[in-house]
């Protein structure tokens, strides 16, 4: 039977014929290497069917996931980076900013916005760590000491969510300058009493660990987030001791009282829109929805 064997002898099929399976259709766990389709990776946002590895994503999948129904309205989305220095390394600054926007479609390593999470106003702020690692320069300072006076403005909460390697070297001085000012800005915030959430997600690192990102009044994090100051490298050459296994897992940080929970992300906007409704004070939302009436009638 010929359809069991081949009948004739050195057939090719030349390359531009040969079937193959189009890319970004399978995902394979980096984990536990349970392979599922990308369609249900999604599905499950963007963590793993089997062991809840918790990939990576940015800031349209984060708003995606907390505003209701996707419907947000950005702030300062076309504020974009100087170059104070006249920084050079493999290429000049504005050059690099420039292609990072091209392949990213980003401005700057963050973009803050609000809406309402479960029918609650808040302001959040998603760094992106696809823009030269999320790195916090001047842009990334200015929007989220603004997103900051907008939740004062409106009395909404706070919600920031890091992902970072820390200061931008291409600022220098002007990057660091950046955790002061965030830092300052939130504690107008915490006089005014107006709740401040911090989530860490892979990774949050640097100056970003140093400032804003463990300040919140409640500081969570994703399963497995990567979480802390300098790399284990830095640290074991400083201190000259051998490091546990994981010390900077969002496990171990939450174990030695730096987290205050940990949260699944398919969990995360119930649990904050649960969160928020215990630590708003009425006359928080009242005030919320007298100044939202106020802005429609103007």
């Amino acid at each position: 039977m010929p359809w069991f064997k081949r009948a004739d002898k050195g057939i090719q099929t030349p390359t531009e014929q040969k079937k193959e399976t189009p890319d970004g259709l399978w995902y394979k766990c980096p984990n536990c290497k349970t392979v599922t389709s990308m369609a249900e990776h999604r599905k499950n946002l963007n963590t793993c069917v089997q062991c809840s590895h918790h990939d990576r994503i940015g800031s349209k999948e984060y708003f995606a996931i907390l505003f209701d129904d996707n419907e947000f309205t950005e702030l300062d989305e076309n504020l974009t980076s100087g170059d104070p220095l006249s920084f050079v390394d493999s290429k000049p600054y504005p050059q690099r900013i420039a292609s990072t926007q091209k392949s990213t479609g980003l401005k700057d390593a963050v973009r803050t916005a609000y809406g309402k999470v479960n029918s609650q106003n808040i302001t959040i702020a998603c760094m992106d760590f696809a823009f030269i690692g999320g790195s916090m320069g001047s842009v990334v300072g200015e929007k989220i000491a603004r997103a900051i006076d907008h939740a004062r403005k409106t009395r909404s909460p706070f919600l920031m969510i890091s992902k970072s390697g820390g200061a931008r070297m291409m600022e220098a001085g002007f990057s660091l300058m950046q955790m002061a000012k965030t830092s300052a800005k939130l504690a107008l915030l915490s006089e005014e009493k107006l709740p401040y959430i911090s989530l860490l997600t892979d990774p949050t690192t640097g100056g970003v660990t140093a400032s804003y990102a463990m300040l919140g009044d409640f500081n969570i994090a994703e399963p497995g987030a990567l979480i802390g100051f300098a790399g284990p490298r830095v640290i074991k050459e400083t201190i000259g001791k051998d490091l546990p296994k994981g010390f900077q897992s969002a496990e171990f940080v939450l174990e030695h009282g730096f987290l205050d929970f940990i949260i699944d992300r398919k969990e995360l906007k119930n649990r904050l829109s649960e969160l928020l409704s215990m630590v708003l004070l009425p006359e928080d939302v009242t005030t919320a929805s007298k100044t939202k009436k106020a802005a429609k009638a103007s």
